[in-house]
């Protein structure tokens, strides 16, 4: 689908990584503090027996070399999950789907060729936030897996540069497209442009 004829205006949606690397960074502490209080209202003695156990640093090397290779994997399912949900909208498929890699600032992407109505385009930006990050975080403290809540902040907050262009198409019509940007993190939006009302005629 083009839009290059007059009934359509497009808009540019971007943002910085680098301001959204350095947001992560500022709401890290508070979300890990606000949702490992949640875990610990409901699980704090078996958290906290696991920093009684013997030969803790072993445990802890172990763990989190655990943790890392996990958290590896899922910074990919972040962008598969991206682009299997915005393929599922789009004309193509996922032949309308590229993955690579931002030199500059060595962060993964996901790229949809193809525009999607706006409503699709915010289900496949915001589905990595719930699949890896809501999703295990409400597992963890259902069961007191905190491993798994742990697992879910990460990737709650490695999803704001997600929740940054959603706040950018606040407010865009759901029948209005959106395409990705080619080479920066947002999309390019194409509104149908209101019709005028015909004037009246006085008798």
């Amino acid at each position: 689908m083009k839009f290059t004829g007059p009934e359509y205006e497009q808009s540019v949606k971007t943002i910085s990584i680098d301001r959204a690397n350095r947001l992560g960074l500022l709401i890290m502490v508070p979300v890990f503090v606000g949702v490992t209080a949640i875990h610990l209202l409901f699980w704090g003695t078996d958290l906290l027996d696991y920093f009684r156990t013997p030969k803790l640093a072993a445990r802890w090397f172990h763990d989190g070399l655990g943790f890392s290779i996990v958290c590896m994997v899922g910074i990919g399912l972040h962008e598969l999950i991206h682009g299997i949900t915005w393929a599922l909208f789009s004309p193509s498929g996922f032949r309308s789907v590229r993955f690579g890699v931002l030199k500059e600032w060595f962060t993964p992407y996901c790229h949809c060729t193809e525009p999607l109505k706006i409503n699709h385009y915010r289900l496949g930006a915001i589905m990595p936030a719930i699949l890896l990050g809501v999703v295990p975080i409400a597992v963890g403290i259902a069961v007191g897996y905190y491993r798994a809540t742990l697992f879910g902040i990460f990737f709650t907050v490695a999803a704001i540069g997600d929740f940054m262009v959603l706040q950018l198409l606040r407010g865009e019509k759901p029948d209005d497209y959106a395409q990705d940007h080619p080479t920066e993190a947002g999309c390019y939006v194409f509104r149908r442009k209101e019709s005028p009302l015909p004037s009246s005629t006085k008798n």
